[in-house]
C-alpha cells in the first residue's frame, strides 16, 4: 500500500518553560473539542515552541481564540502515513533532494502494527513544488 501523504496547514505558539503549561494548553484544546492530527513541542529559549496540525482548522481557531492564544499560522507542512518499513523516510527524503528541495525539519514515528507516520517541512517557495514530488493530496 503506498503512503498517503496530505497537505497540512499547521500553526504554532510559544508558552512559559513551565511545568504544566503545555499540558493546561492541550486540555483546554481537549475541552474545546479539538482533535490534533499531530503535536510537537521543544524548547525555544526560555520558552517552548507548540506546534500544531489541527484535523478541523475552523474549530482550531475557534478554540484558540476563545482562550486569547496567539498563534502564527496557517503555514503549510506534509503530514505522511504509510505501511512502516525499513528506509520509509529516507525514500521521501531522497526524493526531495533529488529535486532540489530542501526539508527544513520532518518528525517520524513508528505507529504501532506495521504503520508509522511523518510531518515534514519545506520552505514556503517549495511546498507547491514538494507536494507534487511527493505526491500530496489537497489540504485537508
Amino acid at each position: 500500500m503506498p503512503d498517503t501523504v496530505k497537505r497540512v496547514q499547521y500553526f504554532y505558539t510559544g508558552v512559559p518553560d513551565k511545568l504544566g503549561e503545555e499540558a493546561k494548553l492541550l486540555n483546554t484544546l481537549k475541552e474545546a473539542g479539538v482533535n490534533l492530527l499531530t503535536y510537537s513541542g521543544f524548547p525555544k529559549g526560555r520558552r517552548v515552541q507548540i506546534d500544531f496540525i489541527p484535523a478541523y482548522v475552523a474549530a482550531f481557531r475557534a478554540a484558540a481564540r476563545k482562550v486569547k492564544l496567539i498563534l502564527v499560522g496557517p503555514k503549510t507542512g506534509f503530514l505522511i502515513q504509510g505501511e512502516d518499513r525499513l528506509g520509509a523516510v529516507a525514500e521521501l527524503i531522497a526524493k526531495l533532494a533529488a529535486a532540489k528541495i530542501n526539508v527544513t525539519a520532518c518528525d517520524a514515528v513508528a505507529a504501532g502494527e506495521g504503520r508509522y507516520g511523518a510531518i515534514l517541512w519545506v520552505k514556503p517557495q517549495d511546498v507547491q513544488k514538494a507536494a507534487k514530488v511527493l505526491g500530496a493530496g489537497k489540504e485537508g
